[in-house]
């Protein structure tokens, strides 16, 4: 059982199945089961798949002031998280709402209340920090103390930025600086896939890269084994809504990185889980067991790893 520590952002999210994105106006659509409201976001997400997985999590986020810890463990929860480190200092819980279509498209509308002003418990931080084995963090302002903690203790940290922009390489300066495994979509990417790795990898020297690149698969970057390679997708389910599939990816590969420290092995799994993961509604359900990803493991890889 590993010990992880996970930091970011908690929401209240609203995901709606259209027909394309962009999506065409139309005063009133009625379709059934096309609307799902769920707790999600990155962090929370992540804490749900690490948990499943038979791993210790310090889940450590802020809520409204009025919310209740009901929100990260509701009534029909499978796994429920530890909540002691769940402070409720906002004045509302953040909330967004995912359009997503078949093509794997998606169009996010995000309202982070006030939580890029308001600042968690550092020391509750680095109390929790010293006791983990890895801190996983999501690239919201109230982690940032975080990037500091990690390295003071020499704690492996993995990132979660979820896209590269531009616009935001100045915001998200700690977090890649910092960063030993990093996690980043290809959304908005500008350039070739590789080429945009082998760039991370140079300027900030980061061990191991994940770039997400949807239906195509993903991209490997290990410092420490010299790869850099190309994973494609596994199919174990059909699709039912992609929304919350990177977050599935990113935790799996951190869970079997964490157990045996083999990138290949850990990729691979984590291709698995996210697959079987985006045949369930909500970005927090669907989580295969570690036994139903050996068994189609080997189905796929003949040697098992």
């Amino acid at each position: 059982m590993g010990k992880f520590l996970v930091a970011g952002i908690v929401q209240r999210e609203t995901i709606v199945k259209v027909d394309r994105i962009p999506i065409e106006y139309a005063g009133v659509t009625v379709k059934p089961d096309t609307v799902f409201m769920n707790t999600g976001g990155d962090a929370y997400n992540e804490s749900i798949a690490l948990k499943w997985l038979g791993n210790s999590v310090d889940f450590m986020t802020m809520i409204g002031r009025e919310d209740g810890m009901e929100l990260l463990n509701p009534p029909d929860c499978e796994v429920e998280l530890v909540t002691d480190y769940v402070l409720p200092r906002l004045r509302q819980t953040p909330t967004a709402v995912v359009f997503y279509d078949s093509s794997r498209k998606q169009q996010i509308f995000e309202d982070t209340k006030d939580i890029r002003d308001v600042a968690y418990d550092e020391d509750l931080f680095r109390e929790r920090a010293a006791r983990a084995e890895m801190l996983v963090v999501s690239n919201a302002n109230f982690c940032r103390p975080l990037m500091r903690i990690g390295k003071e203790l020499r704690k492996p940290v993995a990132v979660n930025i979820r896209e590269y922009q531009k616009d935001k390489v100045a915001y998200n300066e700690d977090f890649l600086k910092a960063a030993d495994i990093l996690y980043v979509s290809d959304d908005h990417l500008v350039g070739e896939p590789y080429e945009f790795v082998k760039s991370l990898a140079a300027k900030y020297r980061t061990k191991i890269i994940l770039l997400g690149q949807g239906a195509a698969g993903m991209i490997l970057y290990d410092k420490e084994k010299n790869i850099i390679a190309h994973y494609a997708t596994v199919k174990t389910n059909e699709i039912v809504n992609t929304v919350g599939a990177g977050n599935a990816l990113f935790s799996c590969f951190l869970h079997f990185y964490n157990k045996t420290h083999d990138s290949v092995f850990a990729v691979k799994n984590a291709l698995l889980f996210a697959s079987y993961k985006i045949g369930f509604m909500g970005t927090s359900n669907g989580f295969m067991t570690e036994d139903q990803i050996n068994q189609w493991r080997n189905l796929i890889w003949r040697d098992g790893r």
